[in-house]
Parts: structure tokens; C-alpha cells; sequence
């Protein structure tokens, strides 16, 4: 709950609330002092004045004690808190009203009595007081003449000692502490309803964290419940963050799946090929330990028919390596397809020179029509003649003596079509479907069918997959089988 942005968004406006109410009521003493000071130098002003014009206070330089004890005794009965200094033109303390034994200093200074004198300066001005070495005060003062003569100064404080206590005497007071007490409801006020506005505000993000929460506890296998509140296209951040986390949840979930569903096929595909490999290995190494354990006990024809089966199976085992290594490059993410122009009809050509002598021992007609004018064509060179060989072959498997195989090309929507086409034994209808599906590969009903088939039909629809192409298949059982995929085409800048 501490560490929650909602705890922390409180700690700090409570902490910037109370830190305003400290500063407000420190302003306020602060501020109230220096206008009781102001108002009563201002009030007070002439008093000095006044004093200095009662009577004759200093003569030849002499003071005057008995005038000076008569305006001290006045003093005393109007204002207690009030003190007189006498002092020299330069600023030596003369007389004074206060008690001999509390008298710090025997000079004032003369910059703020000019000061006030002049009246150039926003009052408070700020005065010695022969009682501290280190406060200030605020004063009335008065020059004395005689004559013309400068004689000295009437300085007086106006707070006294009693003055040290402002503070105390604000904080006590009933305007004061209503004024404290005013403020601080109001901030008690602001605060609850800024923390209300807070709670509002992040509400929908709680909601966010809670449903995110809860996606990770489910192993990010089951889908965030909709978060309806968060609108499509709107520029509040916790909008865009929660349609953002909708999208990625979705995602997250797909991929998961799709992880767990080829994990799966992944180990089904292992055990499949542990045992494609391990039938004719095991067949293998049979045929060769009978031909050491009878060897010389055998007759021509039985070690010339023991060698050429375990020939056989020793290229059925490699293959289904080799078509298993070529799957595995051709399904790496880091797989590069090399476009390049080149005759599709040349191709042709060169794929079934390769399987002539096979045809010719089966008595099998190959055909390849592909026109001339035909464009070229823009595709990996490489792997599309792995594919007709892939689909020539399985042709050749499958059609009896007599037959025929042909190979076309024509353009057809601006791309290439080819077809692969011939008459052998077809392909049932519910079989279809599931030619090109390694996974139906793997659940295969006899083992004899991956001899027969291997990985070739799945190599070449992952291919025409790289190519931005798909393969169809057209079949009738005892008539023959046609293959039709599309390749991109050249074209020239014009």
C-alpha cells in the first residue's frame, strides 16, 4: 500500500500542505510584527519632537537634570514601556530613563537617526538599543538646538523591553489564533479534497494494475477481462496505456499459444523422427551383422541382396536427415531469400534433364511447355528448383509405367503460373488437405507412408511461403494429380 503512486501522490501534497501552512503562519507573525512596528513609528514619530520643545534639555553643552527628571517622570505615567536617551551631536549617551545596571552600549548610531531625520526611508528604520549589542529597535528622534547650535539628540525607544515579547504577545492573541486555526481548515479542506480528486483520477490506473495483476497470476494464458472504460484514440495516457496493454495481452496470449502448439508439435515430431530413424538404422545395422555373422555361409545372391537393402535404408536414413536439416533452415527466422531474375523456361528445362533416367526406367514421358516470350521471373533460383524437384519426384513415385509428367508456365494476373501435372495413382479427397501439414505427417497411419512421402511437400509449401505464394492440388484417384503455385515477375523500370 506504501509504495502504491496513489500513497505517494498523498505523502507528497500532504507534506507541500503542511509545509504551506508553517511557512503561511511564520509570513503571518512575521508580517504582523513589521506592521505593529511600522504603525507605532509612525504613530510616534513627533514624540521625540515634542519632548525636545518642552523644555531646555541641554545648554553649553551641559544637561539640563532637572528638565530631564521631569520629561522621565511624564514618561513613566504615559507610557511605561517607553525610554528616553539624551545624546551628544555624535552619538554618546548622555542620560538616559532606563536603569543604570542594564545599559549595554555608550554610543548609538547616527546612520538611522539621519534616517528618520530625513525621511528618504520606508519605514521601519531599525535603531540601536543601548540595552542589547545585538537588537535593533524602532525609535523616535529629535535634534536639540539652541541658538542654531546642534546640541544634541532626544533618542527614544518606543518598545522597550516589553517589545522583546511581540511574538509571545501575537501568539496569545484572539485575532491570531483565529486567523491560524481559519487557515489551517482551510488547508485540512483543500488537502482531503485534493486527495479526493487523486483517488479519482488514479482510479482507472488501479483498475489497469489489478487486471494486469491478474494476467500475470494466470501465467499470461488467459485473456485480461475487457477493459471497456479505456477509449480507442484518446489522448489520456491511461487510455492509450490500457487499449496499448489490451493489444499486448492479446498478443501475449496468441504467441503463447502458438509456443505451447509447436512445443507440442515439436515434441511430436522429435519422437516421430527418433523412430523414422531408428527403423531403418535398426534395419541396417540387422542386414550388416547377418552379413558378418554369415559370412562366407551365404550364397552370392543372398550377400548381394543383403548389401543392396542395407544400401536402402542407408539412403532412406540420409534423406530423411537431410530433409529434416533443410526444414530446420528453412523454418530459422534468420532464413534469406535471394531474389534474382532468371528464365523460367530454362529452369524447366534443367530440372527434368535430372530426372530423365529415372523416368526412362519407368517408361515414364516427361513434358515441359513454357513459351518463349514468357517474362523472367523474380524469385530464389535455388529454392524454386528444389520445389519442382521436390514435386517431379513425388510425380515419378507415384505414376505407373507408360505415364507422363509435364511441367508448365504461363502468365497469368502478372504472376507466373506453374503446374506440376501427372497421370499416376492421385490422391484421395480427405487426404488432400492434410499434404502439406507436417503435423498430419506426424500421425502418418503406417511408417511405410514416410518412406513413400518424407518431409518433401512440407519443404516445398514452406518455400512457396518464403515467395509470398501458396500451392494448390487437384486430384482424382486412378487419374492423376495436378500442382499449381504462382511466382513473382520480373518487371523493368520504365
Amino acid at each position: 500500500m506504501f509504495k502504491t503512486l496513489y500513497f505517494k501522490l498523498a505523502a507528497v501534497l500532504v507534506g507541500i500542505f503542511c509545509l504551506i501552512g508553517v511557512l503561511y503562519i511564520l509570513l503571518t507573525l512575521y508580517t504582523t510584527q513589521m506592521y505593529f512596528q511600522e504603525v507605532n513609528q509612525k504613530l510616534n514619530r513627533s514624540l521625540a519632537q515634542n519632548l525636545a520643545m518642552e523644555e531646555i534639555l541641554i545648554k553649553d553643552g551641559r544637561v539640563n537634570q532637572e528638565a530631564l527628571q521631569d520629561i522621565f517622570r511624564m514618561m513613566m505615567v504615559v507610557n511605561p514601556g517607553i525610554e528616553v536617551y539624551l545624546l551628544d551631536p555624535n552619538g554618546t549617551i548622555l542620560a538616559f530613563s532606563a536603569p543604570p545596571g542594564k545599559m549595554k552600549r555608550q554610543t548609538v548610531s547616527l546612520n538611522p537617526i539621519k534616517q528618520l531625520l530625513n525621511g528618504t526611508s520606508s519605514l521601519p528604520i531599525m535603531g540601536d538599543d543601548p540595552r542589547d549589542l545585538t537588537h535593533k529597535k524602532i525609535f523616535s528622534v529629535s535634534p536639540i538646538s539652541l541658538k542654531g547650535s546642534m546640541q544634541g539628540y532626544v533618542y527614544v525607544i518606543l518598545g522597550g523591553e516589553e517589545f522583546d515579547t511581540i511574538a509571545q504577545m501575537l501568539q496569545g492573541s484572539y485575532i491570531l489564533r483565529l486567523s491560524v486555526w481559519a487557515v489551517a481548515g482551510v488547508l485540512l479542506f483543500a488537502l482531503l479534497t485534493a486527495l479526493l480528486l487523486f483517488n479519482w483520477m488514479t482510479r482507472r490506473l488501479q483498475s489497469l494494475t489489478a487486471t494486469m495483476e491478474t494476467f500475470r497470476r494466470s501465467d499470461f494464458s488467459e485473456p485480461p477481462d475487457p477493459l471497456s472504460r479505456f477509449r480507442t484514440g484518446s489522448r489520456n495516457e491511461i487510455d492509450r496505456l490500457g487499449t496499448i496493454f489490451t493489444y499486448m495481452a492479446d498478443r501475449i496470449v496468441h504467441q503463447i499459444k502458438e509456443l505451447r502448439e509447436a512445443d507440442a508439435l515439436r515434441r511430436e515430431l522429435v519422437t516421430n523422427i527418433a523412430h523414422d530413424l531408428r527403423t531403418p538404422l535398426t534395419s541396417l545395422q540387422g542386414y550388416l551383422e547377418t552379413l558378418l555373422i554369415k559370412e562366407g555361409g551365404l550364397t552370392p545372391e543372398e550377400h548381394q541382396n543383403y548389401l543392396t537393402i542395407a544400401i536402402k535404408r542407408s539412403e532412406q536414413l540420409g534423406k530423411l536427415v537431410s530433409e529434416l536439416f533443410e526444414l530446420a533452415k528453412l523454418d530459422s527466422p534468420d532464413v534469406q531469400v535471394s531474389f534474382e531474375q532468371f528464365s523460367i523456361g530454362e529452369l524447366i528445362q534443367d530440372v527434368l534433364q535430372k530426372f530423365q533416367l529415372d523416368a526412362e526406367k519407368k517408361k515414364i514421358t516427361l513434358h515441359a511447355n513454357a513459351a518463349e516470350s514468357l517474362p523472367l521471373a523474380l524469385a530464389d533460383i535455388g529454392l524454386c528448383e528444389r520445389v519442382l524437384e521436390n514435386l517431379i519426384e513425388n510425380a515419378i513415385r507415384y505414376t505407373g509405367e507408360d505415364g507422363s509428367i509435364s511441367v508448365s508456365a504461363v502468365l497469368k494476373d502478372e504472376r507466373m503460373e506453374m503446374q506440376v501435372s501427372d497421370t499416376g495413382s492421385g490422391i484421395r479427397p480427405k487426404d488432400i488437405t492434410q499434404l502439406f501439414d507436417r503435423s498430419s505427417w506426424l500421425k502418418r497411419e503406417h511408417p511405410k507412408d514416410a518412406e513413400r512421402a518424407g518431409l518433401g511437400l512440407v519443404i516445398v509449401k514452406r518455400i512457396l511461403e518464403l515467395h509470398g505464394s501458396d500451392i494448390q492440388v487437384n486430384s482424382a484417384v486412378n487419374v492423376g494429380t495436378t500442382f499449381t503455385f504462382t511466382l513473382p515477375v520480373y518487371r523493368t523500370r520504365s
